[in-house]
């Protein structure tokens, strides 16, 4: 594991195609991923999540779940594993892997940890989250292991992610867009994840050209 500051971790252990997202990490600032809402207030509760890439059966792949229609918040969603750090946690790295091990039974063994993004506001529930990137060396199937949190497990083509056709954009009776992704379930990916990927992504220089000004209602 490494040091859960905000910080890039060596490359050992990484494939070719990850190591300009491991090599930014240090220049990534809240700004970039979180314009609105950057900086968490004091009495934000910590949380994590966990930004999981593989090489899968459909190619690289980013570990994306579909959070259960009963949760009180960001229900049916589609997020990272991870959740709130327990009083046990020793850091968001340790969170982030509990939180996906409980989640759909991810083995922590198995993965690369190689470095974090700067911590970010959750408004809603009011979380301060520390997404962990890591590299998923033995990748396979997984399923909910919390239904009462995961409705599906969706291991997601970075293809798929940065197809032009996929992309569009949320819009709020208030006036306020973001971004979405098309990723073939009933709910686009869109919200707190859905920002992280387009703005992480687009700085790393992986975004491909798409239609900005295709935009779709907020789901409900």
């Amino acid at each position: 594991m490494t040091d859960s500051s905000h910080a890039a971790a060596p490359l050992v252990g990484l494939p070719e195609w990850l190591h300009p997202l491991a090599e930014i990490l240090d220049s990534v600032e809240a700004e970039h991923l979180a314009p609105r809402f950057p900086h968490p207030p004091p009495e934000a509760r910590p949380a994590a999540v966990l930004m999981l890439f593989a090489d899968g059966e459909q190619g690289r792949e980013l570990l994306l779940t579909e959070r259960a229609a009963t949760l009180r918040s960001h229900a049916r969603q589609i997020s990272f594993p991870g959740g709130r750090q327990d009083a046990t946690d020793r850091d968001p790295v340790h969170t982030a892997l509990r939180e996906a091990q409980e989640e759909v039974g991810l083995d922590p063994t198995e993965v690369v940890v190689f470095g974090s993004l700067p911590t970010l506001w959750l408004p809603p529930s009011n979380h301060a989250v520390t997404p962990v990137l890591g590299y998923w060396t033995s990748p396979r199937l997984l399923h909910a292991h919390s239904p009462a949190e995961v409705e599906k497990v969706l291991p997601t083509p970075l293809d798929l992610l940065l197809d032009p056709d996929r992309r569009f954009s949320v819009v709020h009776p208030s006036g306020w867009t973001g971004p979405a992704f098309d990723i073939g379930t009933d709910v686009p990916l869109w919200g707190f994840t859905a920002g992280i990927i387009a703005r992480l992504f687009e700085r790393l220089g992986w975004e491909r050209p798409w239609d900005a000004t295709r935009t779709r209602p907020i789901p409900e």
